[in-house]
């Protein structure tokens, strides 16, 4: 925890205390805000600048009870080289499995820097003991992943317990620390290939803590949460598991980015936001990075601080850019499916 804010998590009077005395979300302005400024238009230079950013920033997922290990290693090719007849696509961010994958999304992926990311603690429930869930992030980093995404107890945030939420996180985050070295994909550099601030230690899987906020009910529940886990040593926070509706909405996301904001503001600590869920065009695509823009700032518009947690958006994203470049879209069974 940020020396500033030593103390709030002392005891669960405390932390509530803190938590239920930040502002309160103005609900109508937040939605009026998120539809304005998803009616920005950009323009042709613009938009192909964009397209090409949020391709970047996608995690390809694959969380099926009938994954297979050829499944992984098509959706691993695909993250690295999109479009197989374009090498200038860029690779997205990452691909998400289960534990029992990372393996082999890691030997997939190779060095190409597309980062292997596990989602973990139960997902997409969270309903398990800590050491289960703790040996669950565990067995997804000694396998190689450089990102875990785990879930918050909803049930104890819900009911007010935050201390347990909060000591749930701060375990989980132990567990991504990772002795000796990198695995070769998951150092957060910048673009001159230093480590960026604020990025996890050198070796550690970065934490993305899902906060799944459809369930969550209310906008000020969505800035507790945030705040919780930013407070708990969270890398990024995430809108969504995928498996509740609704998931990721871009209200819902003005919140969070509102909250990484304020929070680097009062700490020098800069925490990234996924949503995931429901993004499924490039216009999708393009608001969600015109809302980071706006709200956030211009620093948050890198794979290392925004991701969309969106497979769909990417056969989209790669047929509108080749619409821009060719003047004609590709056939329906140009690009394979997710």
């Amino acid at each position: 925890m940020t020396p500033s804010f030593a103390g709030v998590a002392s005891s669960n009077a405390t932390l509530r205390a803190f938590l239920q005395g930040l502002p309160g979300v103005d609900r109508v302005g937040a939605d009026q805000r998120a539809a304005m400024l998803a009616t920005r238009s950009i323009k042709t230079t613009a938009k192909a600048q964009a397209i090409d950013l949020a391709i970047s920033m996608v995690d390809l997922t694959t969380l099926e009870g009938a994954d297979t290990a050829g499944k992984v290693r098509a959706m691993c090719a695909k993250a690295v080289q999109p479009d197989p007849g374009d090498p200038s696509v860029p690779k997205v961010a990452a691909v998400c499995v289960y534990p029992d994958m990372v393996a082999g999304a890691v030997q997939a992926v190779g060095r190409s820097g597309v980062r292997v990311a596990s989602v973990a603690t139960a997902f997409p429930s969270g309903r398990s003991s800590l050491d289960v869930k703790v040996t669950d992030t565990a067995f997804a980093v000694a396998a190689g992943a450089d990102e875990i995404d785990m879930v918050i107890d909803r049930g104890a945030f819900l009911s007010g317990d935050y201390r347990k939420v909060f000591e749930e996180i701060v375990a989980i985050k132990a567990a991504c620390a990772r002795e000796g070295g990198p695995s070769g994909n998951g150092t957060a550099k910048s673009g001159n290939g230093a480590a960026k601030k604020g990025s996890p230690a050198k070796g550690d899987a970065h934490l993305k803590v899902i906060l799944e906020t459809g369930e969550l009910a209310t906008y000020d529940n969505v800035r507790r949460a945030s705040w919780l886990a930013m407070l708990a040593g969270a890398d990024f926070i995430k809108t969504s598991t995928g498996k509740v509706s609704p998931a990721a909405t871009l209200p819902v996301t003005l919140v969070m980015l509102e909250a990484v904001r304020d929070f680097r503001a009062q700490t020098g600590r800069m925490v990234g936001v996924k949503p995931a869920g429901g993004i499924r065009t490039t216009k999708d695509a393009v608001k969600y990075l015109v809302l980071v823009n706006e709200t956030a700032g211009p620093d948050w518009l890198d794979p290392e601080w925004f991701r969309l947690g969106a497979s769909s958006v990417l056969n989209d994203l790669l047929m509108q850019r080749q619409k821009m470049a060719t003047g004609r879209y590709a056939g329906p069974d140009y690009f394979t499916l997710d």
